[in-house]
Parts: C-alpha cells; structure tokens; sequence
C-alpha cells in the first residue's frame, strides 16, 4: 500500500475529482441539471431524510460542485466543505447556523469593506449584532466577548491593507470563551496559510478571488474543521437539538466531526438559496488547478512592486508585510513564509486628490472592484469600496483617504513598475 499524502499541487489538481464513469471524462463534467432522478420511492425518502447521501436538487447539492467542495477542504485540511454564490453568501450561511436574533459575534476591524457594511447594516434586519475589535489589541476581542456571543470572525490576510493576523492569539480568546473561530482566507488561499493548523473552527472563502483566480465566475465555499463541540453547553440549538424537519435528528450527533457542513447545507443552503451555478464550479475547479503557480507568481511580484514603490519620491509609505520591517513581517514569517500574499495598499503624499488621480492614469493595471485576478487591478478604497464609511471608520479598516490598493497580477512585473512609474509621475 502506498500511504503517502499527496502534495499540495496533486490535491490542487486531482483532489475530489475522478475520470467520469460514463464517458471516461478527464476533465470534470458540468452537471448542468436542476434535479436528480431517484432509484425508487425509498431512495428519494433516504435522500429527504439524511439517512444517505446523494444528489435531489442543485439547489442543495451538485456533482460538479461537489467535486470543487472536496477539493478545497483537502487543500485547508477540513473535514467537509461547502460551495455557494458568493463570500458574502457563505458569511451569511455560517452565522445563520450560530446565531439567534438578539445574539452577537466580534469581528475584526480590519475586514473588506463589503464585509464591513454587511455585518454593519445588512445583518441588523436578522438581529445579528457585531462587536468590533482591533487586530492589533488581541485584548480587545476578549473585552469584546459577553453571554451573548456566538463566534470571532478575522481575516488571515486583511483586506484592503494586506495586514496578517495573529490566528493563533484571537483562536485562543475564542476557544476560551467556547465558541468557534471564523477566519475568511480569501487573500492568503491555503497555499499560503491553512487557517485550520492554527485553531480557526471554520474557514470562508470568497472563490471569486485568488481560487478562482481568472475574474470570470462568482464563487463562496465553507470549510468545516471538524474541530468544534457543537453541543457543549447547548449554545447552538441549529445543531445540537433536535431537528423537526428532519424528524428529530440531531445534526452533531448524526454527522459528528463535518456536522457543521451538514448543518450549513441541510438547513441554511436548503432554504436560503444561494446556490452555486455548476458552470460557476467548473471554471473554478479550472483555476485552482494552477493556483501554487499562480500564488508564486503574484507573490513574487508583489515584493518586486512594493520594494519599487518604498522607494519612489510620491510615496508617502507602503503597507505590504513582505517588507522587511514591516509593522506585520514577523506575522508573515511565521503564517505565510511562501509569501505575504499580492494584495497591499500605500499612501500617496498628494492625499485623497492623488489617489484619484493615480488610479486614472494608470493603462495596464485595470481600475475595477475585485482582487485575486491574473490580471493586476487598482482601486482607490476611500472613494469606492469603504465610501460608505465616515472617515474615521476609514482610517481603522485601513482604507484612508491617501490609501490606493493594489492587486498584483502575475504579469512581468519590469511592465507593472514601469505603468505605476509613469502614472506616479503624470
């Protein structure tokens, strides 16, 4: 018997998938179908029931999705994972498994601007209320914890400013005060940080992003740990009580350590709805497939740039953790030593106006609201992607009115220093 662990760049490739066994299929087929036919009458009430696994309708499951879920939970080291429409889609699906209205969870400052609104605004209307703590004060996340509250939720790598955060240290306050860790690795993907070695409970993806890696396709996944007790102290009735729709059963008990994937698809997918276009899947499942060459690459560039960038006369600093000297290097060494990742921002000496005026000069570098492209984008965060926050709450989620974003595509970077060169000095 062979017993060794493939590698990261095998599972990236072949994790979940096998050649069709109809047709003898390389490449993963798009199950472009609504629904599944059923073997009899008591296949189709074994499938309703969760009494056995298999396909009933796209909604709650795929075979072309779930070949994508397999393979992101081998890549994070998870038990079970789910797909959905989008990030935001799978933040919604978590907490709506770990939180009554009424209850809380605390979340880190420095979040996408997205992110920030949607636990801002957006969650209010399900009496979701979040507590906001500072990634610099790991104190301020177990100041933030009362009777009410039901998770943390951090970054590993913070957008917009590229900030690494200490996984490790907010695991701790989250475990002790016996709840789990929800840690978003969209900028980092686990080919730089794999969130779950370091104590987070469940980890979310925007797929959209650095997995998919081509701008094409919109894409949210969910990665169960396996790590947590749900049913310590009843705090989390969605799995540990029993299930009426599902003639009693108890979702932890029944499923154990991948429970909380089959909670969020069982009873959040199932009636929320955002599910994940087959098509969506299949062109994901092709990007991944070169993520470890893509990840070098952008990595490899983005130090190229931020060094070219340190140095240039219009720069009033550059916040990139691959820097030597850098505020968060030492938190890169240590979660992220295949590199800091290719999203960071710096500040420009001419203020807001510079910024502006940056971002429209620039030709090869594409102004637009997405990181995580092979294409390398721009975006001026205090006027676009943060708008929506007063200026103070700007300057804490790291998106000041000086503050340009980059995402570094994986281009020749000769090509890249020269556009922002000329467009730093129009």
């Amino acid at each position: 018997m062979n017993d060794r662990v493939p590698g990261f760049s095998t599972l990236a490739v072949h994790a979940g998938a096998q050649p069709d066994p109809t047709t003898g299929a390389r490449a993963t087929p798009i199950y472009q179908t609504t629904s599944f036919v059923f073997n009899d009458a008591d296949h189709a009430a074994s499938l309703f029931g969760l009494q056995a696994f298999g396909n009933i309708y796209t909604r709650i499951g795929n075979p072309t999705n779930a070949v994508l879920e397999e393979r992101v939970a081998a890549l994070e080291g998870g038990t079970a994972a789910l797909a959905v429409a989008s990030g935001h889609a799978a933040q919604v699906v978590v907490l709506q498994q770990l939180l009554a209205p009424g209850d809380e969870f605390v979340a880190a400052r420095k979040l996408y601007g997205g992110s920030i609104n949607q636990f801002n605004h957006a969650f209010k209307s399900f009496g979701w209320n979040v507590v906001w703590a500072d990634t610099d004060d790991i104190a301020s996340f177990e100041a933030g914890i009362s009777p009410r509250t039901k998770a943390i939720f951090i970054e590993s790598i913070a957008n917009p400013g590229g900030t690494i955060t200490d996984i490790e240290a907010v695991a701790a306050v989250a475990h002790k005060a016996g709840v789990p860790l929800i840690v978003d690795n969209t900028l980092a993907t686990p080919y730089l940080i794999k969130p779950i070695d370091h104590g987070a409970d469940i980890v979310v993806h925007s797929l959209t992003k650095f997995l998919g890696g081509h701008g094409n396709s919109l894409g949210g996944l969910i990665v169960d740990a396996g790590t947590f007790d749900w049913s310590k102290g009843n705090k989390y009735p969605m799995l540990s009580e029993p299930r009426p729709e599902y003639h009693g059963i108890k979702i932890q008990e029944t499923f154990g350590n991948f429970a909380f994937a089959i909670a969020c698809r069982v009873l959040g997918l199932r009636d929320l709805g955002p599910a994940l276009s087959p098509f969506n899947a299949f062109l994901i499942l092709t990007g991944i497939e070169t993520l470890p060459l893509r990840m070098q690459k952008h990595c490899e560039n983005a130090k190229a740039i931020s060094e070219f960038l340190h140095g240039h006369s219009a720069v009033a600093s550059v916040n990139y953790a691959g820097l030597p000297g850098d505020k968060y290097n030492n938190l890169a060494r240590k979660y992220a030593p295949r590199g800091a990742g290719a999203v960071f921002t710096f500040s420009l000496k001419g203020g807001y106006q510079a910024g502006v005026d940056l971002v429209s000069n620039l030709k090869l570098f594409s102004h637009l609201a997405n990181v995580g492209d092979t294409r390398s984008l721009v975006i001026h965060p205090a006027s676009t992607t943060h708008s929506q926050l007063d200026d103070a709450a700007k300057v804490k989620a790291g998106a000041g009115p000086d503050i340009v974003r980059l995402s570094i595509g994986i281009e020749d970077k000769e090509d890249l220093i020269a556009d922002l060169d000329q467009a730093l000095s129009g």
